[in-house]
């Protein structure tokens, strides 16, 4: 894609926010934006992601996120997404539950729940994985591939599977051999200089 391309594609896109912070970028063809969405500072997105609100809802990116591959986020009240965050391919972000098998009438009686979704600063969701409302999704945070989660995940923990389960804690409970090569590798290859910074 050329530059002027990736010039237009960024304008087209970012004249749909409601807000964008500094260096967005937005070098894809197909991007659904809905409603309110608001975005931070060196954000990116992917083709074909879809960010949709409803009514008074907000979708709002902090610094240095965005969505991978076919994403989707639906916010009837309120989906925020932290810094520096990742949501992979097929991700599905919904703070509304409709439960229909509580009616044998119309739809429209169908009782629904809404509850905002709150995925905090540093975290990881895999690819497939689906949020329900309600969640909050603590800092540094891993959540695995292919996850249903239905419920708040602690700070620095490791969940996966459907329903999601606690896994492994990230920082606790590390062999000291572990710590030590982690150690070794951050001394001799220290901490990758920021590409937009001088």
């Amino acid at each position: 894609m050329g530059t002027l391309t990736r010039f237009w594609t960024t304008w087209k896109h970012g004249r749909k926010l409601a807000t964008k912070g500094e260096h967005f970028r937005c070098a894809i063809s197909h991007l659904t934006i809905e409603g309110h969405v608001e975005v931070g500072a060196h954000c990116r997105f992917r083709q074909n992601a879809t960010l949709r609100t409803f009514g008074n809802g907000k979708i709002i990116f902090g610094n240095r996120t965005g969505c991978s591959w076919h994403t989707y986020l639906e916010a009837h009240e309120l989906i925020r997404v932290g810094n520096y965050a990742g949501l992979a391919e097929h991700v599905v972000l919904c703070d509304t539950v409709y439960h229909f098998g509580e009616t044998d009438g119309s739809w429209r009686e169908v009782r629904k729940t809404t509850a905002p979704i709150i995925v905090c600063d540093n975290t990881f969701i895999g690819n497939g994985c689906y949020v329900g409302p309600g969640v909050t999704i603590g800092e540094g945070a891993v959540v695995a591939h292919h996850s249903i989660i239905t419920r708040d995940i602690p700070p620095y923990e490791i969940w996966g599977g459907a329903p999601a389960m606690r896994i492994a804690h990230r920082t606790e409970g590390v062999p000291e051999a572990v710590l030590e090569e982690f150690r070794q590798r951050a001394a001799l290859l220290g901490i990758q200089k920021d590409r937009y910074f001088p």
